[in-house]
């Protein structure tokens, strides 16, 4: 075999293994794409859930305590925002406003001594609580699954793979600034 024809299948093998790289690359990269957006579904259907109890809720409240109407109000109106949220930064003020309405809800709960010994209440508060758990492991999921697939994204060779086919990061679902201040509760 003459030198010229060893080089062109060298030029030949080192360009088979450079497409078999970037399919690889590629592969990898949706497969982690796809990996994220099972986890932020997995985040849809427990909100689904809480904004399905939710109004139920409100119903039982509003039978022990209808003339406390604007927080009633407040809470159908963030679980009505949560449930149109089209996008994570949307999802994360609905929660935001809904967790604040939810407390004042509770808040007004404690007014009502006969209303906490409701059997349906306490039964809709044990699912609600049972859902929020769900909801606190399906995002603690999906920011894993985002914290995987972003690091795939930025590094190195896979970060050119993922700047020629446009792979984005993904946004994580935000920690509540707030949650590490005590709860202001307000009656309106």
């Amino acid at each position: 075999m003459s030198t010229q024809t060893i080089i062109w299948v060298v030029i030949g093998v080192v360009i088979i293994l450079v497409i078999m790289a970037v399919v690889s690359i590629y592969n990898q990269l949706v497969k982690k794409r796809i990996l994220t957006k099972e986890g932020y579904s997995g985040i849809g259907v427990c909100l689904q859930q809480r904004n399905d109890l939710i109004p139920n809720l409100v119903e039982t409240v509003k039978g022990y305590a209808g003339h406390e109407n604007k927080t009633l109000t407040e809470v159908v109106k963030w679980r009505n925002q949560s449930a149109a949220a089209n996008s994570i930064d949307e999802q994360n003020v609905a929660t935001k406003g809904l967790k604040q309405a939810m407390v004042n809800l509770l808040a007004v709960v404690e007014n009502y001594p006969e209303l906490k010994a409701d059997a349906h209440f306490l039964e809709l508060m044990q699912e609600l609580s049972r859902i929020e758990d769900k909801l606190n492991d399906s995002r603690r999921y999906y920011n894993g699954t985002v914290r995987e697939y972003n690091q795939t994204i930025e590094v190195f060779p896979k970060n050119i793979v993922a700047g020629m086919f446009h792979f984005q990061t993904a946004a994580f679902f935000a920690e509540d600034v707030e949650a590490k201040k005590a709860p202001n509760v307000t009656f309106q």
